[in-house]
């Protein structure tokens, strides 16, 4: 069982920054991968991007503006930077135990966290 929590989400005005954090348990297994997705309303969930245990990373949304990164084997970061009304969302944390490559397929994600709210507003 993996436990993910995901904080640093807020009300931020267009063009700012934010710095989302993903917290995990241990994971024991030698592959895996850890992935932002995010939900807004009314529209279906979609990848972000994709960090795998060996650091190779992914993007899917936010392509020049998102950057994932690990600060250590516990921590996942989601740095968020010129950000646009339309980054407005849920933004989940989510991880796969085995694979080796990233992939955005949500319904192959094992474990997710509670969300944490995005608000992009002036």
């Amino acid at each position: 069982q993996v436990q993910l929590v995901e904080s640093g989400g807020g009300l931020v005005h267009p063009g700012g920054s934010l710095r989302l954090s993903c917290a995990t348990s241990q994971i024991t297994r030698d592959y895996y991968i850890i992935a932002w997705f995010r939900q807004a309303p009314g529209k279906e969930r979609e990848g972000v991007s994709c960090i795998t245990s060996n650091h190779r990373t992914a993007t899917y949304a936010g392509a020049g503006r998102f950057t994932i990164s690990r600060a250590n084997a516990n921590t996942v970061y989601l740095q968020m930077n010129s950000l646009e009304p339309e980054d407005t969302a849920v933004y989940y944390c989510a991880a796969a135990i085995g694979p080796r490559f990233c992939h955005n397929l949500d319904r192959a994600y094992d474990y997710w966290g509670q969300g944490t709210q995005v608000t992009v507003s002036s």
